[in-house]
């Protein structure tokens, strides 16, 4: 559930600026001090017509929310006391004085359901993120968990464009002397007490806590064909006023505690602006994209989605930059051409290795190819057992990878409320016949959704009759920020071959759990809009008028629990150490 791209439709309805322009006073810069960018964000007044706009659009997206009625009730390890009709009538009835105070009230309610397909994402406020230079991780030293400065920030910063550190050297602050540091307390509190304390508060995404913990800790990912780092949630901040950290650590070297304050630096990432006027214009009133079209009307338009696609949730961009060469695999890639992956050889000989940065390719058949081509150089090259990295894999298309590794599909239902049985029902007029009208009881009330059917996967790439490698010795690895499609891969796997799944970091002493997002099919509110429009639905009083959760997979092990709420921890949990938090080839090689 993917809502809240530039909903806003009303942009007449803003006041004159006052002056100066707060805008017009970082125009055309990379990177702001964030009172700067929060003077400029919160110039636009509280307008009453935008949010009951937003309000009806949102209120009648949540009719289209699979995990509703799993939240009153909610229950360990996945408690959430969050009450969606409650919080939507009391952000209806409170009064703002700016929309950014409106929006970022929606922003943090939603946010609180911790489960990221469901996001309200306003491009007028999230386009800004605040940056520390001093992200943190965990890792074991002499066999003690704590929390330390990453001792790679030299090379990690560098990286960032020209800007960032120059700031902090106009204003005489080494955060480099600071690498490595051993983090006592953050904001007068333990640190695992603080990292805790964003997870709950900022993090979101996920229902476990622990892997919410693990999101605050800067990690490597693969972002198509490009090693990358996370900030995390602790030095990388959306839609957060935050100015600073105060920080009690004690510097490589160095015996005696020091307290610092580290000032954030905001980088913005919309569209360019000169002025208060233009940035609303460019970055916040609804353009063509902002809803859906009538497909009738566009010959041989096919929706924007498949029916096989279990879409997960991208970190803003800016929270992902160049891993450090220095921890880049020095290994050779087995395939060289692949998108979304990387392959190799461990030096053993014996153990090929897999990294599955995302699922979501946009050209699924080449996607297929790759996998085919890459299952096939590695076993040329003499692997007979296969390491499969899911590390901070944020999900995508489910079918092909998980067919090679004989997972033949997934039971699922789609929630069938009034206006989805109208739109089946319209969609049956033309031609597509599918029926959404049984019911069903969940935490003690009525709810509607399909029968459960079994999911098989289309195919253009020819699959083995038998499996390329031994199952029971192929394993997985992942800091557990595994989302949709990459979360029901794994639980497939561990429900189905019992496959060995190992969780790198967290924190000491906390449950956590092998996969995030679980593994649903979500609808961008465009998709959605085009979907009532098509049907010929837009007039219907259930609909959401302009400016979603719609189906989810089920656990073999307990069929009556959706596998987001169905708890499953990793075979092992080893922490991080200084050789691997940021180095795969290492990690790969402990594993």
């Amino acid at each position: 559930m993917l809502f809240g791209l530039g909903l806003f439709l009303l942009a007449g309805a803003i006041a004159a600026p006052v002056c100066p322009d707060p805008c017009a006073a970082i125009a055309g810069s990379l990177f702001s001090k964030p009172a700067d960018a929060l003077a400029c964000l919160r110039s636009f007044p509280f307008n009453e017509t935008l949010r009951q706009n937003v309000m009806s659009t949102v209120s009648r997206v949540f009719d289209f929310y699979t995990f509703e009625n799993y939240y009153p009730k909610s229950t360990a390890p996945f408690p959430n006391d969050v009450h969606i009709r409650n919080g939507l009538s009391r952000i209806n009835s409170t009064s703002y004085v700016t929309d950014y105070d409106f929006n970022r009230d929606l922003y943090r309610f939603v946010n609180q359901l911790n489960d990221g397909h469901t996001l309200w994402l306003p491009n007028c406020y999230v386009t800004w993120e605040a940056l520390l230079p001093t992200p943190v991780v965990s890792v074991s030293v002499d066999g003690m968990e704590d929390v330390y400065i990453a001792p790679d920030i030299d090379e990690f910063i560098s990286l960032l464009p020209d800007g960032f550190a120059s700031y902090y050297e106009s204003i005489d602050f080494n955060w480099k002397r600071l690498a490595g540091a051993r983090v006592l307390r953050i904001e007068g509190m333990p640190s695992y007490e603080y990292v805790a304390h964003v997870a709950d508060t900022v993090t979101g995404t996920y229902l476990d806590h622990g892997l919410r913990e693990n999101s605050v800790f800067t990690s490597y990912r693969l972002i198509g064909t490009s090693y990358s780092q996370k900030f995390g949630d602790l030095a990388g901040r959306v839609f957060d006023p935050i100015e600073d950290l105060t920080i009690e650590l004690i510097p490589v070297g160095e015996s005696q505690a020091e307290i610092v304050t580290v000032p954030f630096l905001d980088v913005f990432l919309g569209n360019s602006f000169s002025d208060r006027d233009s940035y609303w214009a460019n970055n916040c009133a609804a353009n063509d994209n902002t809803n859906g079209a009538d497909r009738r009307s566009k010959s041989g338009t096919p929706p924007s989605y498949t029916r096989l696609r279990a879409k997960g949730i991208t970190r803003f961009s800016s929270n992902a930059i160049g891993l450090p060469a220095k921890f880049q695999p020095s290994l050779p890639p087995v395939n060289v051409n692949a998108s979304e992956m990387f392959s190799y050889l461990l030096p053993d000989g014996v153990t090929g290795v897999l990294f599955v940065g995302s699922f979501q390719d946009d050209d699924h058949e080449r996607f297929q190819r790759d996998v085919t081509a890459t299952i096939t150089a590695l076993k040329a090259a003499g692997a007979v057992r296969l390491l499969i990295d899911l590390t901070n894999n944020p999900g995508g298309f489910i079918s092909h990878f998980s067919r090679w590794l004989y997972l033949s599909g997934f039971q699922s239902a789609i929630r069938g409320n009034l206006l989805a049985r109208k739109i089946v029902k319209q969609l049956i007029a033309q031609g597509i016949s599918e029926d959404l009208s049984f019911y069903v009881i969940v935490n003690g009330r009525k709810d509607v959704t399909s029968l459960r059917f079994y999911d098989a996967c289309p195919f253009s790439v020819p699959i083995p009759s038998l499996p390329p490698f031994d199952l029971t010795v192929v394993a997985i690895v992942t800091n557990g920020n595994c989302a949709s499609t990459c979360a029901l891969f794994s639980t497939l796997m561990k429900e189905r071959h019992n496959t060995t799944i190992a969780v790198f970091g967290g924190r000491p002493g906390q449950s956590i759990e092998f996969k995030g997002v679980a593994g649903n099919q979500v609808l961008e509110w465009t998709d959605l809009d085009s979907e009532i429009k098509t049907a010929g639905l837009k007039n219907d009083p259930l609909a959401p008028p302009d400016l979603h959760n719609w189906r989810t997979a089920y656990s073999y092990l307990d069929e009556d629990a959706p596998i987001a709420y169905y708890s499953e921890p990793p075979s092992l949990r080893f922490p991080y150490t200084a050789d691997t938090y940021n180095d795969p080839q290492n990690l790969w090689i402990f594993a």
